[in-house]
């Protein structure tokens, strides 16, 4: 259980998420409203039938679901309203600022322009800064399952683009596709002057942590729960700050840990290391930024101060400018 004490502290501490898939949060309600307006058939009779699709119970029932939804995104309106109700969501929360993926290939192979993506989700993220008061950074995901020439193809296709991308990512399917799959078109990146994370340790091993920081030059690994079976590695990353977007929800409901109490985020933490609190993929995973702190409150037993650092360290690990990360942690100090 959570004390109402400590749900008003998770509601008005300001938080930074750097992990979220925007195809990921899309809800129920909004995938039956695109399916409507653009006419397109999915597998559910009505909004009950979604939400029950929405308690899946494997990988495969999750994917077939999350491809459904992805194909109700058509036109810019769509991809600027999933975007918007995600930042409305994202300000109840009281969250300031986030770095949020999207998967251009995932819609690009189904005929929809790239330009057609990344108008809609822009011009929402511009319009949050400016009324909803969140600042935001964009990150161009290559799907890991495809090949390297196919993530080189999208990377050319981003290049007239290239001013409204922070960096690039590499996510889905982590088992069978290593870090060394994708060295080339994580250079050009590099080159093209964008800032790299990627997804590893989660069903992966320890060794694609290692190898993302190594190979991919990334200034993030995505989950990398699995850091615990490398404890040299571990104590590298203590020193190096390299941070950890963990997104424990997501963790639990894709058996990454078989129980929320099970899970290792505090431990990192209590290593030194700079771990962060991120939700993934909110509307199939459970919960959005305040229920994935309010579960560490539930069953592990977080204290504000535990909170608190996990917060600070989500800003250090931004890529937000020094001053706007300044404002932030001294809020988040002040906060008992």
């Amino acid at each position: 259980m959570i004390t109402s004490e400590m749900k008003h502290f998770i509601e008005h501490l300001p938080k930074v998420e750097l992990h979220l898939h925007l195809e990921g949060s899309l809800e129920p309600e909004l995938m039956l409203q695109l399916a409507e307006r653009n006419r397109i058939t999915i597998a559910y009779d009505g909004i009950e039938a979604i939400k029950a699709a929405y308690n899946f119970d494997s990988l495969q029932s999750f994917l077939d679901l999350y491809y459904q939804g992805s194909n109700t995104l058509q036109t810019e309106q769509d991809f600027f309203d999933l975007t918007w109700a995600y930042l409305l969501r994202s300000q109840a929360e009281n969250v300031r600022h986030v770095e949020v993926f999207f998967d251009p290939q995932s819609h690009t192979d189904r005929g929809i322009p790239f330009g057609v993506v990344i108008a809609g989700i822009r011009a929402a993220l511009l319009q949050g800064e400016q009324q909803l008061g969140i600042s935001f950074r964009l990150i161009m995901c290559f799907l890991r399952h495809l090949s390297e020439q196919a993530a080189l193809e999208t990377l050319a296709l981003a290049e007239e683009h290239l001013g409204w991308i922070d960096g690039v990512g590499l996510d889905s399917s982590e088992l069978g596709n290593p870090p060394d799959k994708f060295v080339n078109v994580f250079a050009r990146a590099r080159e093209l002057g964008l800032l790299t994370v990627a997804h590893a340790g989660e069903e992966g091993p320890a060794e694609y942590i290692a190898d993302s920081i190594n190979l991919l030059k990334v200034s993030r690994i995505d989950h990398g729960v699995r850091i615990t079976d490398d404890a040299k590695l571990l104590d590298e990353l203590v020193e190096s700050r390299m941070p950890l977007t963990v997104c424990p929800l997501s963790n639990v409901k894709l058996c990454v840990f078989d129980s929320m109490s099970s899970h290792n985020i505090l431990q990192l933490l209590e290593k030194g290391l700079c771990v962060t609190v991120n939700s993934d993929d909110p509307a199939y995973f459970g919960g959005y930024m305040n229920a994935n702190y309010e579960a560490l409150v539930s069953h592990l037993h977080a204290s504000k101060a535990q909170l608190k650092q996990l917060a600070l360290n989500s800003i250090e690990a931004s890529w937000m400018l020094q001053a706007e990360k300044q404002l932030l942690i001294d809020e988040v100090r002040s906060l008992s």
